[in-house]
């Protein structure tokens, strides 16, 4: 392998600290994957290629750390139906399951590798994808099959929702997951998810659940508090899984209990914005001392949205966050989400996943959401892959 030097980087964000560790007038260089030496442009290393940064930022890629890319079908109506009016709810999946189950695998693959592909073109260098539309053992494995080949972080979503031709036979369904399911799977699944709210598992049901795929070598973590203050944090703090996703209602002693319990609270304001609901407000996670990460929630009926730099945008507008803290949870929260130390930073040993943005300061890729050009570099040996 070369060295790579990156020259003439006129801000450079390190994520050495929450305050997002700049270093003006920077240069870095990352060799075999991963992050060689940072420091000041004119003392930069001699190497065997260089980069021309035009003084622009310089980035950790962003860590999409909760998306649902493998789907088949189209959900438009549902869209247009809560824009009339019409309130969310979970129903709508057992459409994209549907679709998703007739879907061969070829097609899957293609649908996913163009929204990897998008992604990667908005500076995303690392994502998680879960299954969750196939709903049977046989559609599970098929879209886990197809997320392995573009990320090594798959989680297991079984538990979504109970499939319409199960709804009289809920705790059958239950005992599928934990057993023929999760045998099957598990050699393409990193983690364990469940969608612990109103209308999908409840608590009692996301525990049995979970505890299943703990037992059998998964890590847990926890869709919760989407649809109401239903619980799901207080188990995964009780748990201490990775990660709680949505957490859109919330008390505060949930919120201390997560910080407690060092689970991450990843917020998905594309889910917010794509069925008109109430945000959360950030601020009381920071206060509470709650890590916290942003992830796009990429799905076909709540969040048709792949772009990190608009979900960072939304952060900012909508959730109460400052710019730095948006960008540090779209970056450092996500590893932390993934219970990762090699991303979503840029200090010496870091995968060498990077993103040069054509403009002199962070600020503004918040600022003009989603309209800042960008360069992916995407070195690390984990990186996305786009076949």
């Amino acid at each position: 392998m070369t060295a790579t030097v990156v020259r003439n980087i006129g801000q450079l964000i390190t994520n050495s600290d929450s305050s997002l560790g700049i270093i003006e007038n920077a240069a870095l260089v990352f060799e075999n994957g991963k992050v060689q030496w940072i420091g000041p442009n004119s003392s930069a290393p001699a190497a065997d290629s260089s980069i021309n940064a035009e003084g622009g930022v310089v980035t950790p890629g962003f860590v999409d750390s909760h998306t649902h890319l493998v789907f088949a079908g189209d959900r438009t109506q549902d869209y247009v139906a809560r824009m009339t009016g019409s309130k969310y709810s979970s129903g709508g999946i057992n459409t994209t399951v549907s679709a998703t189950r007739a879907a061969s695998e070829d097609e899957l693959r293609e649908t996913t590798r163009r929204l990897v592909s998008r992604a990667r073109s908005t500076g995303t260098t690392t994502l998680e994808v879960k299954s969750g539309y196939g709903l049977n053992t046989e559609t599970e494995l098929k879209i886990l099959k197809v997320a392995r080949e573009f990320t090594h972080e798959t989680t297991f979503l079984g538990a979504h929702i109970v499939p319409s031709e199960k709804i009289n036979s809920r705790d059958s369904y239950i005992d599928e997951v934990k057993t023929t399911m999760l045998q099957a799977v598990k050699p393409y699944a990193k983690w364990i998810d469940v969608f612990c709210d109103t209308g999908a598992f409840s608590v009692d049901e996301a525990r049995e659940i979970l505890k299943a795929g703990i037992a059998e070598g998964l890590k847990p973590r926890l869709h919760g508090n989407q649809l109401g203050n239903t619980g799901g944090a207080e188990l995964a703090a009780e748990l201490k899984v990775a990660s709680v996703d949505h957490c859109t209602h919330i008390s505060d002693s949930a919120l201390s209990a997560l910080a407690d319990a060092g689970v991450v609270a990843t917020l998905l304001p594309g889910a917010e914005f794509f069925t008109r609901s109430e945000y959360p407000n950030a601020k009381r996670f920071f206060d509470a001392g709650v890590d916290v990460a942003l992830a796009t929630d990429c799905n076909p009926g709540s969040s048709f949205m792949t772009s990190m730099p608009v979900v960072i945008s939304l952060a900012v507008r909508e959730m109460q966050m400052t710019p730095t803290q948006a960008f540090y949870a779209a970056t450092k929260g996500g590893a932390l989400a993934l219970q990762r130390t090699d991303i979503g930073h840029l200090n010496v040993g870091a995968e060498a996943d990077l993103v040069i943005w054509q403009t002199k300061s962070f600020e503004s890729i918040p600022y003009r959401m989603g309209e800042v050009e960008c360069q992916t570099i995407s070195g690390g040996v984990n990186s996305l892959k786009i076949s």
